[in-house]
């Protein structure tokens, strides 16, 4: 076939066509579905870092998978009740949120993805995906049981060795261990000048450096997490 985006691992840029020729062909046997939110990230780091950051991680494991990974459209807003004081912080209702994220991963698993991850960017989502997770996967065993889905935090998987970079924590809330990571990546989205306008002092040891360390540790534990998934070995 002929496609003017041959490559592409964003369900969102493919046609009717081709994703249903890639399907044929064998490929996206896998799924990620990536959830952020849109916060106040204290004086210095863009709202939309969440979905910015995980969005990316997501894209760039599928190319490290390709054919195998597809990355269908993240989920902008996240639960993020707790920040609704600063003005300019979207919100959903965890209920409202849930019911979304579930039929994203039916739809997917209807697509005949057999393994789908929701990677999760946002610490707000955590909790609400982990009390229903155990019960999504028993709906999916009897009524998919070729799928397997799971749910993971990036910074949970290879947590103890984002420590011995980060020393102030992870993932911390715009602290050094985002601040980091949005140097490195996303420099356009730090306001540096703005990095010691606040009380708290931790976003100040954040540095580019660190980030690049950061980056490629997450890239390499979330891929070898999907790789399992494929091997059948979780999910």
């Amino acid at each position: 076939m002929t496609d003017r985006k041959e490559g592409t691992v964003r369900i969102g840029e493919m046609t009717r066509r081709e994703f249903r020729e890639a399907k044929e062909a064998g490929r996206f046997s896998t799924c990620i579905i990536p959830t952020g939110a849109i916060e106040q990230h204290l004086e210095h780091i863009e709202m939309g870092h969440d979905t910015r950051m995980v969005t990316w991680i997501a894209e760039q494991v599928a190319q490290r998978l390709y054919p195998d990974v597809v990355v269908a459209p993240a989920m902008h807003i996240g639960i993020s009740e707790h920040h609704m004081i600063h003005p300019g912080s979207m919100s959903a209702k965890p209920g409202s949120w849930l019911a979304v994220l579930f039929d994203a991963i039916e739809s997917m698993v209807r697509n005949g993805c057999r393994n789908v991850l929701v990677l999760n960017g946002h610490g707000g989502n955590h909790r609400p995906v982990e009390g229903v997770m155990a019960q999504w996967k028993m709906y999916f065993e009897h009524t998919h049981p070729e799928a397997g889905i799971d749910f993971q935090s990036f910074w949970e998987l290879g947590r103890a060795k984002a420590e011995a970079i980060s020393t102030t924590g992870v993932p911390g809330h715009a602290t050094e261990y985002e601040t980091s990571m949005a140097l490195y990546l996303f420099p356009d989205s730090v306001r540096q000048e703005a990095m010691r306008d606040q009380e708290q002092e931790q976003p100040l040891e954040g540095t580019a450096e660190k980030g690049e360390r950061l980056v490629a540790l997450t890239l390499d534990e979330v891929t070898e997490h999907i790789r399992a998934m494929m091997a059948g070995e979780n999910g």
